[in-house]
């Protein structure tokens, strides 16, 4: 067993352990070790517009005229705990998105999986919006979207924005705050991203979607657009390429399946839902005349007025694709 692989061993056994103590494993799982580039990542596209400094620990990715930029997992993976610490472009940003993300589209073309966080760019004034996608076996069609504002100013310094993804439960935090829980259940069904998938980072022109539903444009006189990555963490059950076959054993599998949200997390997650959700699939009445089976909506409450307000949104899919 290697040295890293003996780690991740004694970090889960270490979060099985506090967990029976009464103490949430999905805290320290927040814990593992960072990655550099030249470990766990490969340029995906964008020459120049790809920089890495601090011996490859941080990672620069920009947007200009001529390209934006992007870089991938060398891996597959099949679930696991994926991080990374982000300082995103300031000024106006209207148009330009920045993607922190997994999927298995190049592999699965009409069936494929994602989960996504996304960042919206804004005008001069107006913060950056995030945005969060679950989509299953080429679920595309039905889209199950959040979209959130921030308690800070994300381009003031890096904070740290986390996947976990489980046979049974998909969370996503920003700053080990849960924001958002996907629990499979028989109403998702095979929506629920169940194959393999890689890690993907990119910056890219959104310019007829992102702001203001197409509205506000990339503007280049600003460029070039700098998003900056640190504290990488590639966590997971890597899978064969060519077969798809683990080599993960059960014991791992398990351990990353414990990893839930405790109540403290939970009653976090509600707060900043109701604080700072602006838009949600399920409360979305234009896209959907009745809210999706999956759905649990609070039809006087305030997230329902926040979220459903809003009406039908555009979304962007094109995350990969050099500018």
């Amino acid at each position: 067993m290697s040295s890293m692989a003996s780690l991740l061993l004694l970090t889960i056994l270490f979060a099985l352990f506090l967990t029976s103590n009464g103490t949430k494993a999905s805290i320290l799982i927040q814990d593992f070790p960072t990655l550099s580039f030249e470990e766990g990542y490969t340029q995906l596209f964008g020459d120049t517009n790809l920089m890495l400094l601090s011996n490859g620990n941080t990672v620069h990715i920009s947007l200009d005229e001529r390209t934006g930029a992007g870089f991938a997992s060398q891996d597959l993976f099949l679930h696991g705990f994926f991080s990374a610490s982000i300082k995103l472009p300031s000024h106006y940003t209207a148009g330009v998105v920045v993607a922190f993300y997994m999927s298995n589209g190049d592999v699965f073309e009409k069936t494929h999986d994602e989960l996504d966080f996304e960042f919206l760019g804004n005008v001069r004034g107006r913060e950056w919006r995030v945005q969060t996608n679950v989509y299953g076996n080429g679920s595309t069609a039905i889209g199950r979207e959040e979209r959130y504002n921030l308690w800070f100013n994300p381009t003031h310094n890096f904070h740290n924005y986390s996947i976990l993804w489980t046979s049974d439960r998909i969370i996503f935090y920003i700053d080990k705050v849960p924001i958002r829980e996907v629990v499979k259940n028989q109403y998702i069904g095979g929506a629920f991203p169940s194959k393999p998938m890689s890690l993907y980072v990119t910056i890219w022109d959104g310019s007829t979607w992102a702001t203001g539903g197409g509205r506000y444009k990339v503007n280049y006189k600003y460029a070039p657009y700098v998003a900056e990555f640190a504290n990488l963490i590639l966590q997971g059950c890597v899978v064969d390429p060519t077969d798809h076959s683990s080599a993960c054993d059960d014991f791992y599998s398990d351990g990353f399946g414990t990893m839930t949200v405790s109540f403290d997390e939970k009653l976090k997650m509600e707060s900043f839902r109701r604080k700072y959700m602006t838009y949600s699939y399920c409360y979305d009445v234009v896209r959907y005349s009745k809210p999706l089976p999956e759905c649990i909506t609070d039809h006087h409450g305030i997230e329902h007025v926040r979220a459903g307000r809003r009406g039908r949104q555009k979304y962007g899919n094109k995350k990969q694709s050099a500018i």
